[in-house]
């Protein structure tokens, strides 16, 4: 992998860890190891945001989530997020989601928060994946209620890095900021029943009651699926640079498991659910089942 990637991810890592705080340019300098001049350079490039942008971005969503899921004074989270003063951030935030903190902190609508996608799984993306470890997968039977689900349709794409490039990467960030039956979005790989024509497989969502009715975002359609179970594969946790492999390992498990051993029969008809992956807890997926 390219070595400037690897430059950016670092300084991304480091702003992760660091975003209560105060960070300056020789901060990630040091970081990646580079001048503070390349280090900017190489970090609007593979990002295409400064590191000032990147990082005002970061902290406003984080606001926002601490308004949407605490109760915190305004002022309390301007400070703690690094902003001078109570209205330099609002007007931030108004900038920003189009709402000031307040009418945000009373009633939380669905906002675009950004989502600070490493640039190193771009370039891992291109990579030969091989399996190079036999690793666990865990099983588990799980029902899921009648609902709603909220998704934006892409065009062509049948997995994640299409979609993104179909319709970018910020309607995750908008998923983010809505509340979800499951706890978190989900994407989709919709089954013919719940395409329209001349749109994608994969969709991402959330999840919502049946008897939802609050806004939908601009953009965005609404599909309504019944009860169902579905067998949940989870594989082992994994570090970031192995989530390729991960992912591999928990999609050969499913195409390999037949479960009938267990009483089912796989449902075609529904989509097969995926989750964020993350490396605490393992890649996981959710194929619909019914029984015999």
């Amino acid at each position: 992998m390219k070595e400037q990637i690897m430059a950016v991810q670092r300084m991304q890592d480091y702003i992760e860890a660091h975003t209560d705080e105060e960070i300056t340019m020789a901060d990630l300098s040091k970081a990646a190891l580079f001048s503070p001049w390349y280090s900017y350079r190489i970090f609007k490039l593979y990002t295409g945001f400064t590191p000032s942008e990147y990082i005002r971005r970061l902290r406003l969503s984080r606001s926002a989530m601490k308004l949407k899921n605490e109760n915190c004074r305004i002022a309390d989270v301007a400070f703690e997020m690094g902003f001078g003063s109570v209205d330099g951030y609002q007007r931030a935030f108004l900038r920003e989601f189009g709402c000031n903190p307040k009418e945000y902190a009373t009633n939380p609508v669905p906002i675009t928060l950004f989502v600070p996608y490493g640039v190193k799984f771009r370039e891992m993306r291109k990579e030969e994946m091989t399996m190079k470890n036999v690793q666990n997968v865990f099983i588990q039977q799980i029902h899921k209620p009648a609902r709603k689900v909220i998704i934006r349709r892409g065009i062509k794409a049948e997995d994640y890095f299409a979609y993104c490039e179909e319709v970018g990467c910020d309607v995750w960030g908008t998923l983010l900021s809505m509340d979800s039956l499951c706890g978190e979005p989900v994407c989709l790989w919709l089954t013919d029943k719940y395409r329209k024509p001349d749109t994608s497989v994969y969709v991402q969502g959330v999840e919502v009651p049946e008897d939802y009715n609050g806004i939908i975002p601009k953009g965005f359609d609404v599909i309504e699926m019944p009860e169902c179970d579905y067998l949940m594969f989870q594989g082992e946790p994994f570090e970031e640079e192995d989530y390729c492999e991960a992912i591999m390992a928990v999609q050969q498990s499913m195409e390999k498991y037949e479960p009938s051993v267990i009483g089912f029969e796989w449902n075609s008809d529904e989509p097969r659910i995926q989750l964020e992956s993350r490396g605490e807890r393992g890649y996981i997926e959710l194929k619909a089942v019914k029984r015999k």
